[in-house]
């Protein structure tokens, strides 16, 4: 562990009370997939999910032991195959630099004394740590940290760094992207600090950073105004002073403070107000955004890369002027001629320069290769490395050769030269290209304002102050003022002020909303006219547009199953591609240099003052430097990363790479009919009653009945009920708590007592009591009360017109009959159509009754109808459908969808359904209409499509490259590729892909008219 240094000062401890306290549960990674799942006996609960599967063993326990005596790889690795061997041992990683091992295992079947004899057994020595701890199946106490990863350029590296980071004690989880150069972590902050999870990475050769964590009790500081140690004393002084307060520490040559808070007591804001309080304005405090700092990252990398290329092209290009142009100027040509010592004086300044670019400017290319050899892998900087370095010892040896015996050979310092020159331009134009395959991130960044107008309220509700503060300050319960032209916030509800507000933004719908008081608000959304006044009600992490960011982030940090395969054929290709093109350099230097020995081809294919040696060497180096395995590691991430985006700007939100290629082969694709093929808006169509009652008494009844549920056909009900009574369309409410607030002043409900909700059948209440049932033909049914045919025929005539019929049994007696219509949405037909054109079979699966279901199904253009289906019931008609290996989609909306969606394969949830559904789902529908699942189908198919191009790019790319720098076709073209030109064709060929994948940012969804093929006259 580095030591602190000097200007990293902890101005105060942090308690171990402290620590326990902040910590609160996270998400875990989506995205990880376990390579190897071990099946517990006893109590074993399994839970699956899509991107792998995760195996819990309930009440299980956790050692950490101490194992000296380890000296290799293969010494952990025995260590390890000891322990899973043991019967009821779920999980054991062994950490060779840190010598310990984490065990989790079954204490029925296993004590810690096994395990420690165990590791005896296997040759080492063993000591239990700690004492055993439960298990539990939500992980406690774990952070996730984004950190960024430097020094990447091929599968092998993601590899390389994954099993780094996941043999670290504390760590549960660990996912790297090549494409973002960010690894997300799942950690244990009692057992391992970030600190030294960027140690760790930076041993292993690579560059380290911290991005941010998902703590919600720290926050980061900027700083200004620090310039003495009375300073520092000032501001130890104020935050000591500040309630709340657990932990800060100062970083002065980033200018940072970092404090650890408790939310319940304080908030960001008030810390801030205190410092600047405390300190008469001398300090100024401001959030530190982590999205902004990897924005900074990001560019300094890219200002890094340019720099190293333009000095490279600035020593270059003398070179190239000494050889090209100087021998036509006889004064300069002279010059270079002078010999200075043993050498010219072009001889001379050729060396220098070329000194410079091959081990200052090249130096990266050097410390990239004996890292990638230190973790026992090669990639692309070995082979630069081997061949600019061939290059170069042979230009240093050649003017030696010359001094010595004054034999005077050609020289290749411009080759060296150029050919890093080149590589660099490419790393350049990649790294600029792989930044704008994350677009999508910035721009949804972006949308949130970077200021908001706080309003301060007396007790009487009247506006005293208002304020700019930071947008990262808001607190839940703001009350903040949004003029006209400006951003919304933060998630709010509007409490004053009327408008239309532009979302499309957020949710891809083009027309402007309008907003009312009561109204809700997207933070990042345009206010178009009117002056609001909202509530705050969801701030940071929850607010609409940081989830959306939030997947957008998770499904570029996924891989998809494709893209794993990728990674094991990188792996594999990396440890043979590079031993394999050496070997091949080898024998074209060979073949060329025998073959010219013995006179197999004429002299006059030498270059000027050239021989055989020279000759076959260029076209070794050639080999080695066109080479190139990295771009096959790049085929998948980056077109991932553009399809998430593109589908985030369409209204289409992903949450994984593995959906995204199951999408492409979705065969059935199962709608739910209320809210998602209908509008979910119920509407009375027809009462009937079937006794002396009149109409308004049995409107009365049912609406006092109805009054207590909160279905939509119940807020429908009371709707149609209040307008006959009233029919006053002001004093119709626009929701179900209106009503009710409402009814309870004007007196026209009875009293319902014992009242019962029964899901998917009806209720049950009693009304001066008499027992009421209100519900569909089933609860009747059930409660053994007869349907007079009179009614019957009335029930069937609704349901063949696609409409609910609610029966109304009062003390046992049918008294009524309501007809309920939920009108389609007008794009259903058409999209079931569209479905069908492009291979898909629409499915209806719905609870409503069989002819209702039917009815509507022929509207829509809907073949296959399962109806009366429960919710549990949804998710085994979708198994039913996966039983021959067909992938099912499912698309709902409500609670009730739920099960379905998890079950399918590809699960939809339509944006303005609920957050379980949602949370079910792995794409999120943001505009409500259903033509975005034909998108989501769509843009699954034209990803994958681009991702198999830049495969077939990728591979072909080496089988073609490598036997043209070889000289293949020199003896009948004679064309041939020098070293420098290689070098550029192996930079650009890595970019091209990237390119490739930036064509997915064309995209544009599907028009309806050319799915259906529909000529327009």
């Amino acid at each position: 562990m580095a030591p602190v240094g000097p200007r990293d000062l902890q101005l105060t401890p942090l308690s171990a009370a402290a620590g326990d306290d902040a910590l609160e549960d996270v998400r875990l990674l989506d995205s990880y997939e376990e390579e190897e799942r071990q099946k517990g006996k006893n109590g074993q609960e399994q839970s699956s999910s899509r991107g792998g599967e995760v195996v819990v063993l309930v009440g299980a326990k956790r050692v950490q032991v101490r194992v000296t005596g380890m000296t290799c790889a293969a010494c952990s690795g025995s260590v390890e195959a000891a322990l899973v061997a043991i019967p009821g041992v779920v999980t054991a990683s062994v950490a060779l630099l840190q010598n310990r091992a984490d065990v989790v295992f079954d204490p029925n079947l296993v004590k810690d004394e096994d395990i420690k004899n165990a590791i005896d057994d296997a040759g080492f020595d063993a000591e239990i740590l700690q004492e055993s701890s439960a298990v539990q199946a939500k992980p406690q106490g774990t952070l996730v940290g984004h950190f960024r990863i430097g020094g990447m350029t091929c599968a092998a590296c993601v590899n390389s760094v994954e099993g780094i980071l996941r043999k670290l004690p504390g760590v549960k989880r660990a996912v790297v992207a090549l494409a973002t150069s960010l690894g997300e972590v799942e950690y244990e902050p009692a057992v391992i600090r970030k600190e030294e999870i960027v140690e760790a990475i930076e041993d292993a050769g690579f560059e380290a950073s911290f991005v941010q964590s998902s703590e919600q009790d720290k926050i980061l500081f900027g700083v200004s105004g620090l310039f003495t140690d009375t300073d520092l004393h000032i501001l130890d002084s104020i935050l000591v002073s500040v309630k709340g307060v657990k932990q800060f520490k100062l970083n002065r040559d980033f200018a940072e403070l970092e404090v650890v808070f408790d939310p319940e007591v304080i908030g960001p804001r008030v810390i801030v107000d205190e410092i600047n309080r405390g300190s008469n304005g001398k300090f100024d405090v401001t959030v530190r955004n982590p999205y902004a700092s990897m924005s900074a990252n990001n560019l300094e990398e890219s200002s890094k890369m340019f720099r190293l290329f333009t000095s490279s092209l600035t020593l270059s290009l003398p070179l190239v002027f000494i050889n090209v142009v100087c021998p036509h100027i006889p004064l300069i040509y002279a010059l270079l001629l002078w010999r200075c010592g043993p050498f010219e004086m072009g001889d001379w300044i050729k060396f220098g320069l070329v000194t410079v670019v091959q081990f200052v400017i090249g130096k990266r290319f050097y410390v990239a290769a004996g890292r990638a050899l230190r973790n026992g892998s090669t990639n692309m900087d070995v082979l630069v490395a081997l061949g600019t370095t061939a290059s170069y010892l042979y230009s240093v040896c050649a003017l030696l050769y010359g001094a010595l015996t004054g034999f005077w050979s050609q020289t290749y310092f411009e080759t060296s030269a150029m050919l890093i020159t080149f590589v660099l331009l490419g790393k350049y134009l990649e790294i600029l290209a792989k930044g704008k395959t994350s677009d999508a991130i910035k721009k949804l960044v972006e949308l949130a304002p970077a200021t908001a107008i706080l309003l301060s309220k007396d007790a009487g509700g009247r506006v005293t102050e208002e304020r700019e503060i930071d947008a990262l300050l808001i607190q839940a319960g703001d009350t903040l003022k949004v003029s006209p032209g400006s951003k919304v916030p933060a998630d709010g509800i509007v409490v004053w002020g009327s408008s239309y507000v532009d979302e499309s933004m957020v949710t891809g719908e083009s027309t402007p909303v309008p907003k009312d008081v009561d109204a809700s608000v997207i933070g990042g959304t345009m206010n178009l006219h009117g002056v609001l006044h909202i509530q705050a009600n969801k701030v940071g992490s929850k607010t609409v547009l940081s989830q959306i960011i939030s997947l957008v982030e998770t499904a570029q940090m996924s891989k998809a199953p494709v893209q794993k395969f990728a990674d094991f054929v990188s792996m594999a290709v990396a440890s043979i591609f590079v031993p394999v093109v050496v070997s091949l350099a080898l024998l074209t230097f060979l073949g060329w240099y025998i073959f010219g020995e013995l006179g197999s081809y004429p002299e006059e294919w030498l270059p000027e003052n050239g021989n055989y040696f020279v000759f076959a060497l260029m076209f070794s180096i050639s080999v080695v430097v066109i080479a190139c395995p990295c771009a096959l590691g790049l085929a998948t991430p980056t077109a991932i990363m553009v399809a998430t985006g593109v589908g985030a700007n369409n209204g289409v939100l992903i949450k994984g790479g593995d959906s995204l290629e199951r999408a492409q082969k979705i065969k059935y694709v199962l709608f739910d009919k209320t809210g998602t093929l209908t509008q979910g808006k119920a509407t009375v169509t027809d009462a009937k009653v079937f006794s002396t009652m009149s109409r308004g008494d049995f409107l009365t009844l049912v609406a006092s009945a109805e009054a207590s549920s909160e279905h939509p056909i119940s807020k429908a009900i009371v709707d149609y009920a209040q307008h006959f009574h009233f029919f006053d369309g002001d004093s119709v409410a626009n929701n179900t708590k209106g009503h009710r607030k409402q009814s309870k002043y004007s007196g026209w409900l009875l009293d319902a007592v014992n009242f019962s909700a029964l899901p998917g059948r009806g209720l049950e209440c009693f009304i001066n009591g008499k027992r009421l049932l209100v519900g569909n033909r089933k609860l009747l049914i059930e409660n053994g009360i007869e349907i007079p045919s009179e009614a019957e025929n009335f029930l069937v005539e609704l349901e063949e017109n696609a409409k609910t019929g609610v029966l109304v049994a009062n003390d046992d007696v049918v008294v009524g009959i309501l007809g309920v219509a939920d009108p389609l949405k007008r794009e259903a037909a058409v999209v079931v159509e569209g479905l069908g054109k492009m291979g898909v079979i629409p499915v209806m699966v719905t609870g409503d009754n069989w002819r209702t279901a039917q009815a509507v199904a022929k509207e829509v253009g809907i073949q296959d109808v399962r109806a009366e289906v429960m919710p549990a019931g949804k998710a085994d008609v979708i198994r039913s459908f996966q039983q021959d290996g067909s992938i099912v989609a499912m698309v709902g909306d409500g609670i009730n969808d739920s099960p379905a969606l998890a079950a399918a394969d590809v699960g939809m949830a339509i944006g303005a359904g609920t957050d379980i559904a949602i949370e079910a789902a792995e794409y999120v529908l943001m505009r409500n209409n259903l033509e975005d699942v034909i998108t989501a189908i769509d843009l699954s198919r034209k990803t994958f499509a681009r991702i198999r191009t830049n495969y077939i790019f990728a591979m072909a790319y080496n089988v073609i490259a490598i036997p043209v720098a070889a000289g293949v076709f020199f003896p009948t073209l004679h064309f041939k590729l020098p070293p420098w030109v290689a070098g550029a064709c192996m930079a650009l060929s890595s970019v091209s892909v990237v390119c490739s994948s930036l064509l997915l940012r064309t995209y544009r969804r599907p028009r309806l008219t050319t799915i259906l093929e529909i000529t327009i006259e």
